[in-house]
């Protein structure tokens, strides 16, 4: 029995580890070198692998047909690299989410960074973004980035959480683990004497070649600017969150619930022989997404999963409807922008202009919102920017790319290895 597990963070290492102890063989697939994810991520020159598995690294699945997957195996920007096909008699699913990101005035500018490339920074090439740090957004991702950019050596002027900390507080004894958790990252920002400031976060940044400064917006409960301050910081450091990475869910027929793949509790989707788990199923943490591979892992290689396991899942659950409860996206960021404000980076596209598309030319479904605009329609096809543009706009946007990845003609033409 054959059980491809696409992705290799921390639900899909235990999907692969619970699925390989059962007998099956196991191809693990991630776009990374390493394995590892956001959560685990290894130093370049690290590297680990997942014994008892056949492991492919720089491995990207551009398309799936069914449990059938075409691969592309190689450095991204690499000339040669090899297509191979994969038929699965099972699916594990745990392609995790990338960073939403807000935008404001500014935000393009260099300096700038998401929490998750500036963890990646620290983590796999031991470099720091900038001297001087200013964190911003909301949620406990903030800490852990934080903690990362001292390890490298840089120093933090502050970090900035937009939503309240007595929400979080509260809903944290839904997870007592991540009670202490978070107490022990209170008490490292307190040894560095960092500022934790809440109600607070970026809403410009300032610079000719580089940001040099960051105008910092005290918030009202739906993020309304209320009064600004100006801080001086060579980098900017900007995390609101995740957006799960549906493509390969989406394009194998999976139904969705709440923007997030529907799963039963034993990660099945909706699509017989192929599971999900970790973040594409909700945001909730490395402990949950673990938890979520392992379910996911057993039953794919025709196992039952312990009930002690189904309880780690349901608990994680609830402490992941607790974050996303303390943490939401308030609508008053909508009045951070300028008309000069890029809302797509890869098109760059103005808010202005989108806006133009919309009251002057009359674009009112997402196909035509895009061709007017040219919104989401760039090299990363709206990962970044359809979120922010269906908030802005009131459109909705689809996660359907029958081409997952990106890949050239020739890569698209080349004879596949089964």
């Amino acid at each position: 029995m054959t059980v491809v597990v696409v992705g290799a963070g921390p639900a899909g290492i235990s999907a692969a580890r619970a699925a390989a102890s059962r007998g099956a063989h196991v191809v693990l697939v991630d776009a990374g070198p390493s394995v590892g994810g956001q959560f685990y991520r290894q130093p370049f020159d690290q590297p680990r692998t997942v014994p008892g598995v056949e492991h492919l690294p720089s491995t990207v699945v551009w398309a799936i047909e069914g449990r059938r997957v075409h691969l592309l195996s190689g450095p991204a920007d690499g000339p040669g690299r090899r297509a191979r096909t994969v038929d699965a008699d099972a699916l594990v699913l745990a392609t995790g989410a990338y960073d939403r990101t807000v935008p404001f005035p500014g935000w393009d500018k260099r300096g700038v960074y998401t929490a998750g490339a500036a963890q990646i920074l620290a983590k796999e090439q031991r470099l720091a973004i900038g001297r001087r740090v200013l964190v911003s957004g909301t949620g406990p991702f903030l800490f852990a980035v934080t903690k990362s950019l001292l390890d490298v050596g840089a120093e933090v002027v502050g970090v900035l959480e937009a939503n309240s900390p007595a929400r979080w507080l509260r809903h944290a004894f839904a997870g007592r683990s991540k009670l202490f958790e978070a107490a022990r990252y209170m008490a490292l920002l307190a040894r560095h004497r960092i500022p934790y400031m809440t109600r607070m976060a970026v809403v410009a940044a300032h610079g000719t070649d580089h940001v040099h400064e960051a105008t910092v917006g005290r918030l009202d409960a739906d993020w309304n600017v209320v009064a600004t301050k100006r801080i001086q910081a060579d980098a900017v450091c900007v995390g609101y969150g995740f957006t799960p990475q549906l493509e390969l869910a989406v394009a194998a027929g999976c139904e969705l619930a709440d923007g997030f793949v529907k799963v039963d509790i034993a990660q099945r989707t909706s699509v017989p022989g192929i599971f999900a788990a970790g973040e594409v199923t909700g945001i909730g943490g490395a402990d949950l997404a673990a938890a979520e591979g392992m379910v996911a892992g057993i039953v794919a290689a025709g196992g039952e999963a312990p009930p002690e396991v189904l309880r780690r899942v349901r608990q994680g659950r609830r402490f992941a409807a607790a974050l996303a409860d303390a943490h939401p996206i308030r609508p008053g960021w909508q009045g951070w922008l300028s008309g000069e404000t890029t809302i797509c980076r890869c098109e760059r596209v103005t808010y202005a202009a989108m806006q133009d598309a919309i009251v002057s030319r009359g674009a009112t479904g997402a196909r035509a919102v895009k061709l007017v605009s040219r919104v989401g329609l760039g090299r990363c096809q709206g990962r970044t920017c359809l979120r922010n543009a269906a908030d802005l706009t009131g459109v909705t946007f689809t996660d359907r790319r029958p081409i997952a990845a990106p890949l050239r003609l020739g890569e698209l033409a080349a004879e596949e290895e089964e």
